[in-house]
């Protein structure tokens, strides 16, 4: 069963702009919080923001400043709007639902590919 759909990436230049969507079901949407994960070539998966129910956000300290997480509640839907990208910032981008106590509600969709060249 599909619960999370990522969209949007892409190859860019340093410099340039990308805005990555996440189409969630109802039932992973309306749990507290949502956040996007970056995943490069050879290393873990990491938080790069996320976003509470309530609209209250966190970003890791490498995108602060360069990326917005925001939220639709009527289109069960997030996105990461990225800008100024970095070449550092190539990875594959997912979206799930983190629990406070770990782990995730959600099994980990397909990603969606951001590649910035320099």
């Amino acid at each position: 069963q599909v619960q999370l759909v990522e969209s949007g990436g892409g190859l860019v230049q340093a410099g340039g702009s990308l805005r990555l969507s996440c189409a969630a079901s109802r039932s992973i949407f309306r749990d507290t919080t949502m956040g996007w994960y970056r995943q490069a070539p050879g290393k873990q998966r990491d938080m790069v923001a996320t976003i509470t129910s309530s609209g209250t956000t966190g970003y890791a300290d490498s995108v602060k400043g360069r990326v917005t997480i925001s939220r639709d509640n009527a289109k069960n839907t997030v996105y990461l709007q990225m800008n100024n990208l970095k070449p550092e910032d190539t990875g594959v981008y997912y979206c799930n639902a983190p629990h406070l106590f770990g782990g995730f509600r959600a099994s980990w969709g397909q990603g969606t590919q951001v590649t910035v060249s320099s």
